[in-house]
């Protein structure tokens, strides 16, 4: 209701860059700040799901901003729960991460009882039962890739069909527990689900895809005999020396004008990702980095000369535009007639892009 809206404002919203809790990869995710909690969301495509969110509670919240700790990721602050949980989020720039910090401190400072100078020593209610221990993916990984000591591929039938090189759901989930990788059977579900949405593993025959289609946030692997997975091709290449991208240092030397969040529709497979967007000058330039990669190195870019660029109309869904979308989109099209589909998160940035790419075209 309205009035409700009113009670609880919001107080900043855009995007973050999250690491996970018990796999511990880096996922961006739309924050909404409200003067008592912290609510996070995960995109489905290009729009906000609403189903698939999270919450920290800003009571007694301490922050640490900046936090160094990580090398490829200078733009992190650290916040820490009343109840011990931490959470470590990226911002796009400097200027971003200080002010959601700034934003985030102002809030909790208002939810101190004004006699209380110290925090106060309630009792923290059960934050998660189930204390989740971390892991690094890539090592689960490489473990279960183990010639001698890894999951077993077998050839199993699945309603008249055969498949050969793979194994079973619940075989990853027993193995995960013989190994002491996973403590239970629920964690080692946990797992599975991040090493599936990594690409690591591929599903095989009809029961593991249709639930890979249709999960929820964490439940898209499935721990069932009849679920039948593989290790993914790209995987079997693991090892393989990183082709080095072709970008020349004189690309990436220009000033940088602009840095942000933005969801970028694919080329080929039409699906809409966020990616940090970096403007440049003196050339211009505009680069994009794949914010769940440790890499430092842009994913793609192009030269802003001779580029055009537009803000594509809110009624209905243009053509060349994929899947589900929120809005505020704009198309640039390269000199090379390279169409880029681009959305961003609201209209003011919409315009602030479209306003600095024509400064460089």
């Amino acid at each position: 209701t309205m009035e409700e809206d009113q009670k609880n404002p919001i107080l900043k919203e855009g995007f973050l860059v999250k690491r996970g809790h018990v796999v511990h990869n880096w996922k961006a995710r739309w924050f909404v700040l409200y003067p008592d909690q912290l609510l996070y969301y995960k995109y489905d495509g290009g729009k906000r799901d609403s189903c698939q969110r999270g919450r920290i509670m800003l009571t007694d919240c301490k922050i640490s901003c900046p936090f160094l700790e990580y090398d490829n990721r200078p733009l992190v602050f650290k916040l820490q729960t009343k109840s011990s949980a931490e959470y470590f989020l990226e911002a796009c720039s400097r200027e971003e991460r200080d002010q959601w910090a700034v934003d985030i401190g102002a809030a909790v400072e208002k939810l101190r009882p004004a006699d209380s100078p110290t925090p106060s020593q309630s009792k923290t209610t059960g934050h998660q039962s189930l204390q989740l221990h971390s892991v690094s993916l890539n090592q689960v990984v490489d473990s279960m890739y183990d010639v001698h000591s890894g999951i077993k591929l077998t050839s199993h039938n699945e309603q008249g069909s055969s498949y050969s090189n793979c194994f079973s759901g619940s075989a990853v989930v027993d193995w995960l527990v013989f190994h002491q990788l996973a403590l239970t059977r629920v964690e080692a579900v946990t797992l599975s689900s991040a090493v599936l949405e990594e690409g690591f593993l591929r599903p095989v025959g009809l029961r593991s895809v249709e639930a890979q289609r249709s999960h929820g946030l964490s439940e898209q692997f499935l721990d069932d005999s009849t679920a039948l997975y593989s290790f993914s091709e790209n995987f079997k290449k693991r090892g393989s020396v990183k082709a080095e991208t072709s970008l020349s240092a004189m690309e990436l030397s220009g000033k940088v004008l602009k840095r942000g969040y933005l969801l970028k529709q694919g080329h080929k497979r039409k699906n809409w990702k966020v990616r940090l967007f970096v403007l440049r000058s003196e050339p211009g330039y505009l680069h994009y980095y794949d914010p769940s990669k440790d890499d430092i190195s842009p994913v793609g870019g192009f030269s802003l000369r001779g580029c055009l660029v537009s803000a594509l109309d809110d009624n209905g869904v243009p053509s060349g535009v994929k899947g589900k979308v929120q809005g505020n989109l704009l198309k640039i099209i390269t000199q090379f007639d390279t169409h880029y589909y681009i959305q961003a998160p609201s209209r003011q940035e919409r315009m602030d892009w479209i306003e600095a790419i024509r400064g460089q075209s």
